[in-house]
């Protein structure tokens, strides 16, 4: 039997009034950005989810005058919030907007929202040659994002380049995920709270061979954090992870040479602190492109959203695997239009809440999807 195939008797049962739409949540021109990009989504509780995205106010381009803004929706994502602004760099570039949900802290008993996101001051060849500084941040908030704590300097202590206080590697670049990041929910490790990130080691390479993917991880909800052992894959950049059932934490992986046309997982039995394996998926095809992972614990069903296409990103599809990323198989196609970065959330009774970009970066749009129904026929 197929993952996810429930009796269609199941399905009018569990179906939610007005789910099944899709909706823009920005568009180019709002609220005076001439362009929203990055979508990163998490659920605080079954009815409220909120949505962060970069908001570039001079174009699309990743380097300028961009703010990480958000949108809130307390009914399962019927409705929202207007646009707030989270992060402000003035002229400059904040970015990489990665949400955690910290529910293991005793002192935030309704749980406590971080929000990572990386700084820059020049694009990012220039960081990639010597030019500019790469910050990470943290700021929290304990009521569901309508008031934020100052931000809070961690690349001082886990970003290995001449501005550290820590040895220096030559580190240049620095980029969290995107999309939401994780905390582990599974073994001896419950609570940790691991980002995903990218960095780029000294000089450019041809095919982009300098660039690693990695993370950072903390125990004590923030206080203290540390650096993961580095992916062996060269070229490897965005990322984003997942715990499984079996405690296994697993990454998907970019490469940003072109040549390369399919994503990679990474593999830790320890949390996210070492990697015992990393090689190429071949079901899952890709342009150079961010996707995201989900592994949905009441269906013990791994998840991935991306492009189905090898040179252009189109064809947002939804792949499923029942054997923890071993095999994948197409479960749904979302988008057959253009369509890029993206993130998944899972609401309650089988429904997945998705966010993408679409219409040339025109719009990021929010859709609902029930996982019944989720499998082409």
């Amino acid at each position: 039997m197929r993952l996810f195939y429930i009796s269609c008797l199941i399905l009018k049962i569990l179906t939610f009034s007005g789910y099944g739409q899709s909706q823009p949540l920005f568009q180019s021109g709002d609220a005076g950005y001439m362009c929203f990009r990055i979508p990163a989504l998490i659920t605080l509780s079954s009815t409220e989810l909120v949505v962060f995205a970069e908001g570039r106010k001079d174009g699309c381009a990743d380097f300028g005058d961009v703010d990480i803004v958000m949108r809130k929706s307390t009914d399962r994502g019927l409705t929202w919030s207007s646009i707030e602004i989270v992060v402000d760099e003035g002229q400059l570039q904040a970015g990489n907007a990665t949400p955690i949900l910290d529910l293991y802290d005793v002192n935030y008993p309704s749980g406590r929202l971080f929000l990572f996101y990386n700084t820059g001051t020049a694009s990012e060849q220039q960081t990639r040659e010597g030019e500019g500084i790469r910050r990470g941040f943290y700021r929290t908030s304990s009521d569901g994002g309508v008031n934020w704590s100052d931000p809070v300097l961690i690349s001082d202590k886990t970003h290995f380049d001449r501005h550290s206080a820590i040895e220096n590697r030559d580190h240049r670049t620095l980029a969290y995920a995107p999309g939401h990041g994780l905390q582990l929910t599974y073994g001896p490790l419950k609570g940790r709270l691991l980002v995903p990130l990218n960095y780029s080691k000294g000089p450019p390479q041809a095919d982009f061979k300098d660039y690693r993917a990695s993370a950072i991880y903390s125990d004590d909800h923030g206080l203290s954090w540390r650096v993961s052992e580095s992916l062996e894959i060269p070229s490897s950049n965005e990322v984003m992870a997942s715990q499984l059932s079996n405690g296994e934490v697993l990454m998907i992986v970019r490469i940003q040479n072109a040549s390369v046309k399919n994503k990679f997982l990474a593999r830790s039995s320890d949390g996210g602190q070492s990697w015992h394996e990393q090689i190429p998926v071949n079901d899952l095809i890709t342009p150079v492109c961010q996707s995201s992972i989900l592994f949905v614990e009441g269906l013990n069903a791994l998840l991935h959203l991306g492009p189905n296409s090898i040179n252009q990103r189109e064809k947002l599809t939804l792949w499923d695997s029942a054997d923890f990323g071993k095999t994948w198989q197409v479960a749904r196609e979302i988008n057959l239009g253009f369509s890029a970065y993206s993130d998944m959330a899972y609401l309650e009774r089988n429904w997945l809440a998705l966010v993408y970009e679409a219409d040339d970066y025109n719009q990021i749009i929010f859709e609902r999807i029930n996982l019944n129904e989720s499998h082409n026929e």
